[in-house]
């Protein structure tokens, strides 16, 4: 059979696969410095183990490697499918893929040698962040040219969030990744001060809003109506969550400056926005869910739908939390504890780790030629394994950190303050404990995702599926 008249279905399989094995890359990673903040020895005085080293490389890890790697995998089939087209470049499609394990791999070397710019989710140094620029690129060349050459007039509303995701990262990657190189392993950025940090945390912030938010919504548009078998609850509620979100987002950064150098009215309007962001956030996390409305039953026995449902839930939450907690009296509290953390990962673990979890689900068997996974039974109990893991991890970390802010905050009534900061450490110590645990049973769920990954796949051609040649409207 004629390879153009097939899709590409070769570097999805190629991004699945990799996206199962940095996850376990990255969430491995992650254990290892929650033990650290726990029992601090366990870097064994060698500074490339040390938690300042590796941090980053758990970051990196698993928002560029283990996320944007679900993303490149769904959205290429995911494009493919609602286009009724083959991708626009074989050959830039798979230079995207090798580019894009050319960053992985330099982070991974770069990162624990301490190469890094010192800017958050923007460590890698200068020749990287070039790299990265390219593929970028080429990428978006793959993606809006997939979409111009569609055989169906209209664009699905998953590959509006998909292309949002692309255009914005590259905004935001150029704009804050400027610098003035020193040497080949060196750079410093072109801004200064207060101005470096607003630069910063605009691109910090939307790196939650295009890459963690808006692209893994491409995904709920598009597999839980497949996986549920039913369309989605409102398409002019999608079109409305989509200009909303995206809009919105892209002011809500100054949140994570309150109480600093920042002009007080640049936090202020920070804190609107991303008051103003919960309306489009629940709207879209309420469209995904009504989606199961006549289908409720099939959560009773679908582990890949239960994954997909339970992380909009996650989002949910991680949705109401982030408002609340840019609300300047409630940020007063939250700042620089690990409220924050509990925040952050409750969107990662559940929102991200999720959503990425039951669409690679559902598409491994797609890609493979097989019916459904290996075992489906690993996937619930991995499903049971990783949601637990969460609920220790957050609620640890929730308790830890409205702990540390009265702590700092308690004063005698000379002035004096209460308890120091290495009473404050020490107290801590057990949720550590608890938020180490929580992390060990994820990353048990992965490394049962990874087993049932290979058993899938082991010894299976490439699956192929023919590009219809009538127009319509449907994937």
């Amino acid at each position: 059979m004629d390879s153009t008249l097939n899709y590409n279905y070769k570097v999805v399989r190629q991004f699945a696969v990799a996206t199962v094995a940095w996850g376990v890359i990255g969430m491995l990673v992650g254990v290892v410095i929650a033990a650290q903040l726990a029992w601090p020895a366990l870097n064994f005085d060698v500074p490339w183990l040390t938690y300042g080293r590796l941090r980053p490389l758990h970051t990196n890890g698993v928002i560029f490697a283990f996320g944007i790697c679900g993303l490149f995998t769904t959205s290429y089939y995911v494009v493919q499918r609602t286009c009724q087209v083959r991708l626009f470049s074989d050959k830039l499609a798979a230079f995207t893929f090798w580019g894009w394990q050319a960053v992985l791999v330099a982070a991974v070397v770069t990162l624990p040698m301490g190469l890094t710019r010192g800017k958050e989710y923007a460590e890698l140094e200068w020749p990287i962040t070039l790299l990265i620029a390219v593929v970028w690129i080429a990428y978006a060349v793959v993606f809006f040219g997939t979409l111009i050459k569609r055989k169906v007039p209209h664009i699905y509303v998953a590959n509006w969030f998909f292309a949002s995701f692309i255009l914005a990262v590259t905004l935001l990657h150029v704009v804050n990744g400027a610098s003035m190189p020193a040497t080949w392993l060196k750079s410093y950025s072109a801004y200064t001060g207060v101005q470096d940090a607003m630069i910063q945390w605009w691109y910090g912030h939307n790196a939650v809003g295009f890459i963690l938010t808006a692209g893994y919504l491409g995904m709920v548009y598009y597999f839980i109506p497949k996986q549920a078998e039913r369309p989605v609850y409102s398409y002019r509620l999608s079109i409305v969550h989509f200009w909303a979100l995206i809009f919105t987002y892209m002011w809500a950064g100054p949140h994570h400056l309150h109480y600093t150098a920042l002009p007080d009215w640049t936090q202020s309007l920070g804190m609107v926005f991303s008051l103003v962001l919960l309306a489009p956030s629940w709207g879209g996390m309420i469209n995904g869910i009504m989606t199961l409305s006549g289908a409720w039953h099939k959560l009773r026995t679908d582990p890949i739908l239960k994954f997909l449902i339970v992380s909009l839930s996650f989002y949910g939450m991680a949705t109401f939390e982030g408002p609340m907690m840019s609300i300047k009296t409630v940020n007063g509290l939250s700042h620089y504890t690990d409220w924050g953390i509990a925040h952050v990962h409750g969107g990662a673990l559940g929102w991200v780790g999720f959503i990425t979890m039951g669409s690679i689900y559902y598409l491994l068997p797609r890609l493979s030629g097989q019916k459904q996974m290996w075992s489906t039974r690993l996937i619930d109990l991995h499903f049971w394994v990783a949601t637990i893991g969460i609920v220790l991890y957050i609620a640890s970390m929730w308790i830890a950190g409205v702990m540390q802010g009265l702590m700092w905050r308690a004063v005698n009534p000379d002035g004096t303050l209460t308890y120091t900061f290495v009473e404050g450490v020490k107290a801590t110590f057990p949720y550590y404990v608890i938020r180490f645990t929580g992390g060990l049973l994820y990353l048990g769920g992965m490394l049962m995702m990874a087993f049932n990954t290979y058993m899938t796949m082991r010894g299976r051609e490439l699956a192929t599926a023919r590009i219809p040649a009538a127009l319509s409207a449907h994937a």
